[in-house]
């Protein structure tokens, strides 16, 4: 029991840990002024030395996110840990790789563009905040729980088989098969003020979400086989728009 115990501890930490980082990132993009620091509130510095640390950033996110999600590198992870800690340990991972982008992303110079007059500034930020609210909230028309780990802690230390996992087909997930990345695309873009700083880290951003959907599709289609195949024909991947 003690064992099971410190498992859901654990799973609780690790859940505090990546929500943590999760929120901290968010603030970060959105330069809001009472943070200490935000992604445009630092002067650039050596060009080459902020793009090797910002790409060595974005390559350790993708490795952590798409490699350690695999099948094939879970269960070589299980033999390690329980795998009731599988999914805290991959949460906990994300929230700390969150916040190393918020204490060490390098500025840049230059500006793309910067929006300060009414009622645009006001429409871009509320497209930003829209943004992360529909990817918040599309964690949980699935399983928020199941997603962060805290369900898989919950039965393991209750001794209590997880329910199977269930196909979603429902509110975002009728318009879109990925609403909560289609949220988080909201949110890296649009911005009154996009910095060369903000436009690096929304380009690699996108560029591993969609690379990862690739691999995501693929796993899914596995998974439920014709089912998701039938999903697939009939609602989009990302765009909202009918087929």
């Amino acid at each position: 029991m003690s064992k099971r115990l410190l498992i859901f501890i654990y799973g609780l930490i690790a859940y505090a840990i990546g929500m943590g980082g999760l929120v901290w990132f968010i603030l970060f993009l959105g330069s809001w002024d009472f943070l200490p620091q935000h992604i445009n509130s630092q002067a650039p510095g050596h060009l080459p030395t902020a793009l090797a640390i910002n790409g060595g950033l974005m390559l350790l996110f993708a490795i952590q996110h798409s490699v350690t999600a695999r099948p094939a590198f879970k269960k070589q992870l299980t033999k390690l840990i329980p795998p009731a800690a599988e999914r805290s340990t991959y949460i906990l991972l994300s929230g700390a790789i969150m916040a190393m982008f918020c204490l060490y992303w390098q500025p840049v110079e230059g500006e793309l563009w910067r929006v300060e007059v009414q009622p645009w500034n006001t429409l871009l930020v509320s497209g930003y905040i829209a943004g992360w609210a529909i990817a918040v909230l599309a964690t949980f028309q699935i399983n928020h729980f199941e997603l962060f780990g805290l369900q898989q802690v919950y039965y393991h230390v209750k001794k209590t088989a997880e329910p199977p996992a269930r196909f979603t087909e429902r509110l975002f997930y009728k318009v879109v098969r990925h609403p909560l990345q289609l949220g988080v695309l909201i949110g890296i873009w649009i911005t009154p003020l996009m910095t060369i700083t903000h436009l690096l880290l929304a380009l690699g951003m996108t560029l591993y979400i969609f690379i990862g959907l690739h691999y995501e599709e693929k796993d899914l289609t596995a998974q439920l086989g014709a089912r998701y195949t039938d999903y697939q024909n009939r609602v989009r991947m990302i765009l909202p728009f009918p087929k």
